[in-house]
């Protein structure tokens, strides 16, 4: 089957898509987007967090044929340009990134929870990450980083 839909902002036609296929495959193998990463497979890990029409979801769980005619946004669009989004550039400074495996999908959830919660709590952040496992971090620096972020943006600093 042909799949087209929208990602990071650009139009994608994906041509033999068998039915099985997940979003994830396509994006990482057909459409070049390695970012999101293959972890568990079950939406068990979180690493494979995109959004879908605004949404996001555990693409690995995601029918590619269910993105026909949507958006996707992965955690390379969540960038401008060469200009990093405010949560990337604070899990760069905080050290959130180790192995690098979970990290695209904290970033989504995180950029994802301060559109909608500006100056959240820590119980707010540590509920929003709740789905996004990490087995480096011990996840203290991904708090500080969503904390710097969310100051960020709402002009703390």
């Amino acid at each position: 089957m042909r799949v087209s839909f929208t990602v990071n902002g650009r139009h994608e036609t994906v041509d033999d898509v068998w039915p099985g296929e997940s979003l994830l495959y396509v994006l990482r193998e057909r459409v070049g987007l390695p970012g999101s990463k293959n972890a568990c497979e079950q939406g068990e890990c979180g690493s494979c967090t995109v959004y879908l029409d605004g949404l996001p979801v555990c693409s690995c769980l995601v029918a590619a044929g269910q993105a026909e005619g949507r958006r996707v946004r992965t955690v390379e669009g969540l960038a401008d340009g060469d200009r990093l989004d405010p949560v990337q550039e604070a899990f760069v400074e905080c050290g959130a990134v180790q192995c690098g495996f979970c990290t695209p999908g904290l970033l989504v959830q995180a950029h994802d929870l301060l559109e909608r919660v500006p100056r959240p709590s820590d119980a707010e952040i540590r509920e929003a990450l709740a789905g996004n496992l990490c087995r480096c971090t011990g996840y203290e620096k991904i708090l500080d980083a969503v904390r710097l972020a969310a100051s960020r943006k709402a002009g703390g600093e």
